[in-house]
């Protein structure tokens, strides 16, 4: 008989994990998984069927009381057998008695509703190409997030999310590969928004912004980066201002994911998140 064996994830399996989403139209970032192992090396499990991986799932820690599970998935030929669900039961005994969050596929939404999760909105994915020629408010500066005290763009991150996660927003800012920009209105953030290239258009998340217009001018200056090159922001519905903003700019709805919980939605400043930062960890 195989053998089934769940292990913890090494950094090379979690770029082979991108690669597996990749597969499934995903368009993970080419260097997430720097990242992703800096908010929880122990997060990320690998099923392996005779030593050889055939499932993976990301069940992240925030905290004390909050997780975000991604990254479900089996290789295609082997679904059906039970590794997928294996795994999610070890996965989720990690996250428990957390109030745990993932962004479910159409398809496997009806799956986690078993599972307890309950639905908080709607994520549309808007792609194209972006202007490049939009300014930003009066009164309003886009900066490079290296030039800023760390403490400030954590403080603002907690504004639009559940938990602190300062080693991954550390590392999801500064890798190499992408580019982070700050709105500063008389020395407070009023903005953030992170570029990262990926296997297709590039990703935008997270975008933050105090109104919609910082959001488009911020939009904009990271299109500019690269004129040519499509830009996608996965755009919450609970923020009606977001999807107008993706809209104004010309982007049009190509994948969908809902946000769903397993307990409450958190309560986090819904009107400032125009883009969440990641499908994968929240």
């Amino acid at each position: 008989m195989p053998t089934f064996e769940i292990t913890t994830a090494s950094a090379d399996d979690i770029r082979m994990m991108a690669d597996w989403a990749h597969a499934e139209g995903w368009n993970p970032g080419l260097t997430d998984g720097q990242a992703f192992f800096a908010a929880d090396p122990c997060g990320f499990l690998i099923g392996r069927l005779d030593a050889v991986p055939v499932s993976c799932v990301s069940v992240v820690r925030y905290g004390s009381d909050f997780g975000f599970l991604g990254f479900y998935l089996t290789r295609p030929e082997l679904r059906g057998q039970g590794y997928g669900s294996r795994l999610w039961a070890t996965g989720t005994a990690r996250l428990a008695g957390r109030n745990t969050g993932l962004d479910g596929v159409v398809e496997q939404q009806p799956n986690y509703r078993k599972s307890g999760f309950l639905p908080a909105w709607t994520n549309l994915r808007y792609e194209g190409l972006a202007p490049v020629d939009i300014a930003p408010p009066p009164g309003v500066a886009l900066v490079d997030v290296r030039t800023l005290p760390f403490g400030q763009v954590t403080a603002y991150d907690r504004r639009f999310f559940p938990a602190a996660r300062d080693s991954f927003l550390a590392a999801w800012t500064t890798t190499p590969g992408r580019t982070a920009l700050v709105a500063l209105a008389e020395g407070e953030v009023r903005g953030l928004a992170v570029l990262r290239a990926c296997r297709t258009s590039s990703r935008i998340g997270p975008l933050y912004a105090a109104t919609p217009e910082i959001a488009r001018a911020l939009v904009s200056a990271l299109a500019a980066t690269d004129p040519s090159a499509p830009v996608a922001v996965d755009v919450p519905d609970v923020n009606p201002a977001a999807v107008r903003v993706a809209e104004e700019l010309g982007l049009t709805p190509s994948f969908e994911t809902a946000r769903m919980y397993t307990g409450p939605a958190p309560d986090v400043d819904h009107s400032g998140l125009f883009g969440v930062t990641s499908l994968e960890l929240g």
